[in-house]
Order: structure tokens, then C-alpha cells, then sequence
């Protein structure tokens, strides 16, 4: 028997199966060299037809096609390609591209996808565009309004060309051009945009990665961008995950502009009215969140620093963070309740007489539904007019449907504490308003601490005020609240010369004077006020000192700004020579006015002149104040008003 041999094994191998086998391997010969001098620009008819009639949009392929068939991928290479927009676009083609290189996913052109892992174009034209009725020019389908009728493009790598995109219901209009750094395939992108974003004019230059990561889920671009975007700059470098998603997000940020309220076309966010503002911090981005972390910020002087965050996952936007003022300065807060910038205190001694002092400014109620919001927020220096002694502001500020509510809003005033609770209901118009202020062992010589006369006075002043009224600007709610104000003084000292100043004790006010001043004690402060559709009338407004009684009658005109009191003060001793004429103070808030009633004056002058005459002796009888002021019942008083 022969032995096995290869040879002989080959030999025993079936005829059939020995041509089966030729024919096999010369059929794959023959695809590989039919694949190699194939002439792929034959395709390019069927695939623009097929283009054609799927999308009725004409696809052109004027110069060279090429395919290398591979798997999953197939690599494509096509020059002088255009796309046609729709008849409704404005603009020429959607796409013009002088050379193209893409990679096609073919499992899932099998699902019916077209996707390109990777695309490279070179000089390129690109203009996207929707229509006021929401159509899509980048949607294949023939209305283009199918979300699924889309190419999907992975990573894009622009060597030169244009980018343009028109929305006119948004009020966007841009044109952008690309261009790599140094003309090489890998080099970085220089970009630079111009036109209109959401209305306002928009210049923006810089400078990212060599390929745009539209789709990549786990390689960060790189990109740094400078912009002016109407009054607002912007500067920002960092890297972004996925450009169309923005899945995630890591930038260093610098902003500058001259209100926070002008940011609502750019973030869709609400902020508040204010002064010229400057920030930088840390912008980060996971999935729905949104953080603008360990930020410093100058808000017209104040200074400022916290961390905020933004949640879209819900129904609108959550806003949520914590604020901290090293230095608030007072007269910044003007924009933010509705006063005019820089509007430091309540009156302006160069403020014309009828000049508005209560904000006046409307607040934006149409946008409040935009975003819920619950932020801390503290100030523990405060810069402010001398009238106002304010410090440590700690509040707590909730927007949440549109209900605006500081609960609480405490800061120190005059030494002591005002804790208030103010609630605006903006689901309907006019704003629905409510406030409340407890005040807390306020000190009266801290209260007015421009009054030289003041300074030896002390004394606590507790109460409450509450009031309701309808209104879109603080000055509207006030001029049409209705309400109570009960404030309580009691066991305190004030100056002796103040008080006789108050009745025009001249004799005295000489002694004192000569002497030095001294302090008297307050048996009691009572100011127990209705206000009714914004006019503030006192049913018992009183100062009860050991030797003066000081009655206050008439009103304050919350709408009007108007000031309508007057004091008449009774002495509780015999004075020698006492004018005791009553006080008016009326005006406008702008400008009050503190006047004597000069008729009575005159007539109690000319009586002690003409008496003078009869007898020089009598001279001085009708200037004697004999009393006979009397104690209030300050009990009762306190009682009724602690009662209210």
C-alpha cells in the first residue's frame, strides 16, 4: 500500500469539489479587481435620483465619487457635491461642498439610517434655515417636519467653508466662517460669527479643536470663544461634550453687561433688573443641571460671590443657590424693586417737589412663570444713605408659579431688627401683594442719625406693620393697600432741647443752650394707623414726654406722595416765654415742609406788643405757657395698640 501523502490526499479529494473551490477563489479575484478598477462615478446618477425622489430636493454630484467598501463602515470620497433647500428657503443650496470624505455606517443603512460616523468637508457653504411654521431645512422629509428624517453626522472636521442659519420667528440671522489655524488636515479651527441672535446684535470670534464633536459622547472638545452679544461680553474656554446636546460642559466664564434682566433673550431665564454687573466662575454641565460655581460678581458697587445652580428636567426651569454680599451697597437694590438706578434713599434733596419717590417701574410678572427659584441669600455690609442704617440682610427668596415670596427678609435697622414677610402673587393682574414688618427694639437714636438733638435720646420702638394691595410696581401697591400700622415706644429718654424746640420755649431753649443739654424721660410713643386704599390716618399718634405732650393729626397720601400733619404740643409746665404754635408738615415725599402756624404766632407776637405798650410789665403775659398738658394714659394706649 502506498503511504498518505499530501499529494495523495489532494488526489483522493472528489473532482467536483476541486472546481468548486477554483471557481470560488477566481470569483473573489475577480470582485477584488472589478472593485479596484470599478468606476464608482457610476453610481452617482442612481443615488441622486434616489435623493430626488425621497426628499424632492435635487442632490448634485458633479465631480468624482469614489467608495472603499469595508465594514461596519464604508469610506466615501465625492467632490463638487450641492444640495438644494427646500422652495420656501431663502437661501441658494442647503449644502455646497467643493470635496467631502465620509465615513457610512452600513448596519444602520440596513435599519434605514443614514448616519456618518465621521464627515470631512472642504470648502464648504452651508445654510440652515427654519421657516416661521417650524419646517426644518436639515429634515429629509418632503414637508420637512419628521424628526426622524434626518442625516447624523458623528464628528464633523470643516478644512474651510461658511456656516449660515436663519430663524425669523426667533429673530436669528448668523453667518460664520471657518477655517483651520495653519491650513493642515489636524490643525485647530479658527471661527468667527456675526448677525443677530434672538434680536440682539451678535459678534463672536474663536478657536476650537481640529473636528466638531456634534454627536461624540466621550471626547470633550475643546473651544474658546469671545463674544458680544447686545450689551452683554462674554468670554469663556473650557471643552463641551457633544455641541448639539451640550451632554456635558466645562468652561471658566466671564460675563459683563448692564443689567442681569438683559440675559433673559440669551438663557430663557428671569433675572432681576439691575446696575451695571461683571462676573467669572466656573460653568459646568451634567445631563439636566447646570452650575455656575464658586462665581465672584460686581453688581453696580456691591460685591458678591456664591455658587447657583439650574435644573431642566422639570416643567420650567429650577433655579437654586446661595448668595453671599461682602459689601451690598444699598442704593444697587433700586432696579430690583422697581426704582430708577443708583435711587440710593427715599428722597433726593435735589428731587424736584413733585418728583416720584416710590418705585415706580413695573415688574415683569409675564416672565416670572419662566423659572422656579429658592435661593439664599446674606449681606453683611451694607453701604447706605444715612437715613436708612441697614445692616445684616439675611432673606430667603421663592418663585415657584409665579408667586414671589421673601420669606423671611430680616436685616438690622437703627440697632434693632426689622423681620418682614413679603408675598407677590403674579398669576394675575395687577400683582396681588402682601406684606408684613415686625419691628424689634428699634432704637430711636439710631433712627435719625443726622439730628444732632437726637444723639442723647434712647428708647425701643416695637410693632407691626401690614398691608394688602393690588399694583405692578411697589408704588401702585402702596397708593392701594389697605391695612394697620401699630408702633410702640415706651420707658425711653430724649433730649430736653428737642422738646422745647418742639413748642418754641424759648426761655428755656436760651438755658439749655448756655447750660448744655439734658435728657427727659418718654412716658410713651403710641402710632396706631389705618390705612385705607393707601391713605394712612392715625386714630392715636402721641409722644408723652415728662414735659411735653405732642398730639399728631392728619394723614400721609401713600398714592399721592403727599404729607398732610399737623403736632400740637402741650406743655406740662409753666413756660415764660412759649410761642407754642402748632407744626404742619406737608409736601411730597420728594420735598416735605415743616412750617409754624404763622397766624397765630403774629397774633400772640401783636398781643404781647400792645400789651408791652399799656404796661411794659405785661409785655411777656400772652408769651406764658401755663400748661395745661397732661399725662397720657399710656397703659391704656399701649394696651389697645399691642391689641391691634
Amino acid at each position: 500500500m502506498q503511504p498518505l501523502t499530501p499529494q495523495n490526499r489532494i488526489s483522493r479529494i472528489p473532482r467536483f469539489l476541486k472546481w468548486g473551490a477554483g471557481l470560488l477563489l477566481a470569483l473573489v479575484l475577480l470582485i477584488a479587481i472589478a472593485v479596484l478598477v470599478f468606476d464608482w462615478n457610476w453610481l452617482r446618477g442612481p443615488i441622486t435620483r434616489m435623493a430626488t425622489e425621497k426628499t424632492g430636493r435635487v442632490l448634485t454630484i458633479s465631480g468624482d465619487f469614489k467608495v472603499k467598501l469595508g465594514w461596519p463602515n464604508v469610506q466615501l470620497q465625492a467632490a463638487k457635491v450641492s444640495f438644494a433647500n427646500p422652495s420656501w428657503a431663502k437661501a441658494g443650496p442647503m449644502v455646497s461642498v467643493e470635496n467631502i470624505e465620509a465615513s457610512l455606517s452600513l448596519p444602520q443603512l440596513l435599519r434605514k439610517n443614514i448616519v456618518f460616523p465621521e464627515v470631512r468637508l472642504g470648502r464648504a457653504v452651508v445654510s440652515l434655515e427654519q421657516s416661521p411654521d417650524g419646517r426644518k431645512n436639515w429634515l429629509l422629509d418632503r414637508q420637512q417636519q419628521d424628526e426622524e428624517a434626518r442625516v447624523t453626522i458623528g464628528i464633523l472636521a470643516l478644512v474651510e467653508g461658511k456656516l449660515n442659519y436663519d430663524d425669523a420667528k426667533q429673530k436669528t440671522h448668523l453667518q460664520s466662517e471657518v477655517s483651520t489655524r495653519d491650513g493642515s488636515r489636524d490643525a485647530g479651527l479658527n471661527f468667527s460669527v456675526k448677525g443677530r441672535f434672538r434680536g440682539l446684535a451678535l459678534n463672536a470670534h474663536g478657536s476650537g479643536g481640529p473636528v466638531l464633536s456634534l454627536r461624540e459622547e466621550s471626547t470633550p472638545y475643546p473651544l474658546k470663544i469671545d463674544a458680544t452679544i447686545g450689551r452683554t461680553t462674554l468670554q469663556a474656554t473650557g471643552r463641551v461634550t457633544s455641541l448639539t446636546r451640550l451632554t456635558a460642559l466645562d468652561m471658566q466664564l466671564s460675563l459683563r453687561g448692564d443689567s442681569l434682566g438683559q440675559l433673559y433673550p440669551l438663557l430663557g431665564v428671569v433675572l432681576p433688573e439691575t446696575p451695571p454687573y461683571k462676573t467669572q466662575g466656573h460653568l459646568t454641565r451634567q445631563a439636566k443641571q447646570w452650575r455656575y460655581e464658586k462665581f465672584t460678581a460686581h453688581v453696580g458697587q456691591s460685591d458678591l460671590a456664591g455658587t447657583l445652580k439650574i435644573d431642566t428636567a422639570g416643567q420650567r426651569p429650577s433655579l437654586t443657590g446661595d448668595i453671599v454680599f461682602k459689601v451690598l451697597y444699598f442704593a444697587d437694590l433700586g432696579p430690583v424693586i422697581g426704582a430708577k438706578p443708583g435711587k440710593a434713599a427715599l428722597v433726593s434733596e435735589s428731587a424736584p417737589a413733585r418728583a416720584r419717590v416710590l418705585p415706580d417701574i413695573p415688574f415683569r410678572t409675564a416672565r416670572w412663570d419662566s423659572l422656579d427659584a429658592d435661593v439664599q441669600l446674606s449681606a453683611k455690609t451694607i453701604h447706605r444713605a444715612e437715613s436708612l442704617p441697614i445692616e445684616n440682610l439675611v432673606t430667603h427668596v421663592r418663585l415657584r408659579d409665579s408667586v414671589l415670596t421673601l420669606d423671611p427678609l430680616n436685616f438690622g435697622f437703627a440697632g434693632g431688627q426689622l423681620r418682614n414677610v413679603v408675598r407677590l402673587d403674579g398669576r394675575q393682574a395687577p400683582i396681588q401683594a402682601q406684606i408684613k414688618i415686625k419691628a424689634h427694639k428699634v432704637h430711636l437714636n439710631q433712627l435719625f442719625p443726622t439730628v444732632d438733638l437726637n444723639k442723647t435720646s434712647v428708647g425701643q420702638i416695637n410693632g407691626v406693620l401690614e398691608l394688602e394691595g393690588t399694583g405692578n410696581s411697589v408704588g401702585d401697591m402702596l397708593a392701594t393697600s389697605n391695612g394697620k400700622v401699630a408702633l410702640v415706644m415706651a420707658n425711653g429718654e430724649i433730649s430736653k432741647l428737642m422738646m422745647e424746640s418742639v413748642g418754641l420755649h424759648l426761655w428755656e431753649m436760651l438755658q439749655l443752650k448756655i447750660a448744655g443739654d439734658k435728657v427727659i424721660n418718654i412716658r410713651c410713643g403710641i402710632a396706631d394707623l389705618n390705612v385705607k386704599q393707601g391713605v394712612m390716618q392715625p386714630s392715636v399718634l402721641v409722644l408723652d414726654t415728662d414735659i411735653t405732650r405732642i398730639d399728631i393729626t392728619g394723614n400721609i397720601d401713600l398714592g399721592q406722595e403727599t404729607l398732610d400733619l399737623t403736632l400740637r404740643p402741650k406743655t406740662k409746665k409753666t413756660s415764660l416765654i412759649a410761642l407754642r404754635p402748632p407744626i404742619y408738615v406737608r409736601g411730597t415725599f420728594a420735598q416735605p415742609a415743616v412750617s409754624i402756624d404763622k397766624g397765630r404766632l403774629a397774633a400772640r407776637s401783636l398781643g404781647a406788643v400792645a400789651l408791652g405798650l399799656v404796661n411794659p410789665f405785661l409785655l411777656l403775659l400772652p408769651l406764658v405757657e401755663t400748661g395745661p398738658g397732661v399725662d397720657s394714659d399710656c397703659r391704656r394706649l399701649i394696651q389697645e395698640a399691642q391689641a391691634r
